[in-house]
């Protein structure tokens, strides 16, 4: 595939100002839309061909989000695309002042293979509403997902509008190569910091949703029937890879007993057995053999069975971990869950204040106090009191990391921020203007400008 003619074609179709239209943005949306209702069957039997996730929770946790993202823009892209009027300092009038918001050009948005629908499409979903033209490279480790939307694309749309790009690293390599307007990447620190460097080389600005060692806290103040029931389905939901998971567990120790019990008894009525619709196998063997290689066989609290023909890993609970365990070294990304426990609330959050900046965090309680130390002390991407990874599912809220865990951020306005220019004008009158910034200059312009600026 020659990366570097469909770029330039793209280049060259932006330049036609067809897709600043409105009316342009919302018909490709409307049809996008289209193309993947119709295609639901096929989209339900690919992902489950990948890593066995289930109708219900491919609807829920992919194409629900997806058709609430173009349905967010079908009905807020006008108001998004008009320029906003702002004020005018006195220094600048008589004249107005407007913001305008300028579709970058040719944009490259990298998935990841987690939630190869969502997290591939709605970035392109925001790059189409901003006006822009997109490469999509989805991930290369769902190949049946891989495949299909490559299919439904690009036999849907021209290679010079959007275009999928198949293939794995020494595709993307050279798709890193070109000087796109804007580069949109979901994936690992680790190679995040690749796409970041590449993106260097010719000043191409990034966003980088990335991860890390989400916490979630449960104080002793908490509703743990709560707790319980919305920490495991949070945590195993997708197999527990998920970017935004509760990565491991911190409970103060007067309510350690009871809240493991809860989630031991949580488990067992949901059932989370090998092949279930609604639990998901790990991706491949590499993902497999990684997480069962952060389970100490003596911390296991709850479960440890895995089938390593069908990547399946039971969930997995780890009682008395420390620090300096290797299950707390890394990001899990699967169904293991180690717990920790404390007696003090402000120590416990200092612990997290020393590591990593989360993608994510969770906190349980009915304390305002401890809520308002979390929310004040402790910097992270975004969260929830009393629940875990909803958040995510707000148009009205920006998705997004912070430090090691991404930059910038998207989700309905803020993805069409994220792929526009907001380009500041003003408009000045022709009459009325003082002669004060014009020289020759002396003691009584000076005298003025003091008093106007």
């Amino acid at each position: 595939m020659d990366f570097t003619k469909i770029f330039q074609s793209q280049k060259d179709f932006f330049n036609t100002h067809k897709t600043k239209e409105v009316a342009f943005r919302k018909e490709t949306l409307l049809k996008l839309k289209n193309i993947l209702k119709e295609n639901e069957n096929r989209l339900y039997e690919a992902i489950y061909k990948d890593f066995r996730k289930g109708r219900f929770d491919t609807f829920l946790t992919e194409l629900n989000l997806i058709y609430n993202e173009i349905d967010f823009f079908l009905k807020n892209i006008e108001k998004l695309s008009k320029p906003k009027k702002v004020r005018t300092p006195l220094s600048l009038q008589p004249g107005k002042s407007h913001i305008y918001y300028d579709p970058l050009g040719v944009t490259l948005v990298i998935g990841a293979w987690n939630y190869p629908y969502s997290l591939t499409l709605i970035p392109l979903i925001s790059s189409i509403a901003a006006g822009n033209t997109c490469v999509v490279k989805p991930s290369e480790l769902p190949e049946n997902t891989m495949h299909l939307l490559s299919e439904l694309i690009n036999t849907n749309f021209p290679s010079n509008y959007i275009h999928v790009a198949e293939g794995g690293i020494p595709e993307t390599t050279e798709l890193l190569k070109l000087r796109y307007d804007k580069i949109f990447f979901t994936g690992s620190p680790k190679v995040g910091k690749i796409v970041y460097e590449a993106a260097a080389k010719n000043l191409v600005p990034v966003v980088l949703e990335l991860g890390g060692k989400s916490p979630a806290i449960v104080t002793g103040t908490a509703d743990l029937e709560v707790a319980a029931k919305r920490l495991v389905w949070g945590k195993f939901l997708n197999g527990g890879q998920t970017c935004i998971a509760p990565d491991y567990l911190l409970v103060e120790e007067s309510v350690k007993p009871e809240l493991l019990q809860l989630i031991k008894e949580k488990l067992d009525e949901i059932n989370y057995s090998d092949g279930a619709e609604h639990y998901t196998s790990l991706i491949n063997k590499r993902s497999f053999d990684r997480v069962l290689g952060l389970v100490d066989k003596s911390s296991i609290y709850y479960g440890g069975r895995s089938n390593g023909e069908t990547l399946y890993i039971e969930p997995t609970i780890l009682d008395n971990v420390s620090w300096d365990d290797a299950v707390m070294q890394e990001e899990i990304f699967g169904p293991v869950f180690p717990v920790i426990g404390f007696s003090n609330y402000d120590e416990i959050l200092q612990k997290i204040i020393e590591r990593e900046k989360p993608l994510a965090a969770y906190l349980f309680t009915k304390d305002d106090t401890e809520k308002k130390k979390l929310l004040d002390f402790v910097s992270f991407g975004g969260g929830c009191i009393n629940d875990s990874l909803m958040h995510i599912t707000s148009d009205y809220l920006p998705f997004g990391g912070i430090g090691n865990s991404g930059i910038g951020n998207y989700h309905g306005a803020y993805g069409f921020l994220s792929f526009s220019h907001q380009k500041s004008v003003v408009e000045k009158a022709t009459w009325g203007e003082p002669d004060w910034k014009y020289p020759p200059y002396n003691d009584k312009k000076l005298k003025w400008i003091k008093r106007v600026i």
